[in-house]
C-alpha cells in the first residue's frame, strides 16, 4: 500500500469548510493509503506567538480531527515537534535547496506583495520561518518516502518544491535516496461557501464552526444570507445559498424533496434555513459530543498524539541514518 502523508496545522477554530473541505477527503484518502497526519506545530508557530494560544490550538486541532473520524489504531498520527529528524532532515535540505526557489514560494511573494502596496519595505515583518517554509514541508514530506500527498489546487507548489529539493539531493549522490512525492488534487473536494456566500474563511468572518453548541449553530444558520423573495414565489435552489450548504448535509432523497418544495413555492427562508439547521445538527451532534469528551481530557490526547509519534520516529529515524550515510556525516 503506498503512503500518503497529510499535515494539519494548528491554527484558528475548525469549521464546517475545514471539514468538508480537508478533513472528510483526508479520512477518504486513509482509505486506500497508509496515512500518516500530524500537527504540524512548528509550522503554526510562524503566525501563533502566544504559547496559551499554541496550546490551545493544538488541543482543538487534535481533538477536532479525532472527533471527526481519525482512527489513530489505523493510521499513524504524531505530532510534528516530536519528530526532530524532521529538523535534521530540514539543515539537510537547506543545503540543496536555491535560495531563488524560495523566492519564488507564494506565501513569500504574497507578503512581499501586501508589504509593497502599504509602502513599507517588502520583507518587514517577514521571518525566516516564514521564508524557509517550503524547506520545512519537505522535509516533512520527504522523511516519511511519502508517496502522495492530498492539497488544494492552488497548494501544489509546496509539492512540486519538495520534488525540486529531493530531486537536487539524489542527483548530488547519484542514487534515489529520497522518494520523489505526487500531489493528490481531489477535484471533487467540496468549496463551502459561507454565511456571506463568499468561499467560508476565518479572514471573511462567515464561518460556522464545526463544534458550535446547537443554539449557536442554529443563530448562525439564521443569519445566512437571502434575497427578497416572499414566502409564495418559488424559489431556485440551485441559486440558493442555503440550498449549497444544505446539500452538504442531506441525503440526495432529502436534497431532491426540498429541491422540489423550493421550486413550487410556499416556502420562505426561515423555513428553509429550519431544514437546513435540521440536517446540520444531525450530522454536526455526535462530532460535537466527542470533541467535547476529547478536548476535556488533554492528557489521554497527548497519549495519543504520543503513541503515534513513537511510531513516525521509528520511520524516521531510518531515513535519517540513510541520509547521514550518504552524505558522510555519518
Amino acid at each position: 500500500m503506498k503512503t500518503a502523508l497529510t499535515g494539519i496545522k494548528p491554527t484558528g477554530i475548525l469549521h464546517i469548510g475545514n471539514y468538508f473541505g480537508a478533513i472528510k477527503p483526508a479520512l477518504r484518502l486513509a482509505e486506500r493509503y497508509d496515512a500518516r497526519y500530524f500537527i504540524a506545530d512548528y509550522h503554526a508557530l510562524n503566525s501563533v506567538k502566544n504559547p496559551a494560544d499554541l496550546r490551545r490550538a493544538i488541543t482543538g486541532i487534535t481533538a477536532g480531527w479525532l472527533a471527526a473520524g481519525i482512527d489513530p489504531e489505523r493510521v499513524i498520527f504524531y505530532r510534528q515537534s516530536g519528530v526532530p529528524e524532521t529538523f535534521e532532515l530540514a539543515t539537510i535540505l537547506a543545503a540543496f535547496t536555491p535560495k531563488g526557489l524560495m523566492n519564488r514560494a507564494h506565501a513569500y511573494k504574497a507578503a512581499v506583495r501586501q508589504n509593497t502596496e502599504k509602502g513599507e519595505d517588502g520583507d518587514a515583518g517577514i521571518n525566516m520561518g516564514l521564508f524557509t517554509y517550503p524547506v520545512l514541508m519537505a522535509s516533512d514530506i520527504l522523511l516519511f518516502d511519502a508517496d502522495v500527498v492530498p492539497v488544494g489546487r492552488d497548494q501544489t507548489q509546496h509539492v512540486e518544491m519538495a520534488q525540486d529539493i529531493a530531486g537536487a539531493f539524489n542527483h548530488n549522490y547519484g542514487e534515489e535516496l529520497l522518494k520523489i512525492p505526487e500531489a493528490a488534487v481531489e477535484e471533487d473536494v467540496a468549496v463551502v461557501p459561507g454565511l456571506d456566500g463568499r468561499k467560508m474563511s476565518k479572514s471573511y468572518g462567515n464561518t460556522i464552526p464545526l463544534f458550535s453548541t446547537e443554539s449557536a449553530l442554529r443563530k448562525l444558520i439564521m443569519r445566512t444570507v437571502t434575497n427578497s423573495q416572499c414566502v409564495d414565489e418559488p424559489k431556485d435552489p440551485d441559486g440558493s445559498l442555503i440550498f449549497a450548504l444544505y446539500k452538504l448535509f442531506a441525503d440526495p432523497g432529502e436534497q431532491t424533496a426540498l429541491a422540489s418544495r423550493y421550486r413550487a413555492g410556499g416556502m420562505g427562508w426561515g423555513e428553509a434555513k429550519e431544514e437546513l439547521f435540521r440536517v446540520a445538527n444531525r450530522e454536526l451532534s455526535p462530532l460535537r459530543d466527542r470533541y467535547n469528551e476529547l478536548v476535556s481530557d488533554p492528557g489521554k490526547l497527548e497519549r495519543i498524539l504520543s503513541r503515534g509519534t513513537e511510531k513516525a520516529r521509528a520511520i524516521a529515524s531510518r531515513t535519517i541514518k540513510r541520509l547521514r550515510k550518504a552524505t558522510g556525516i555519518e
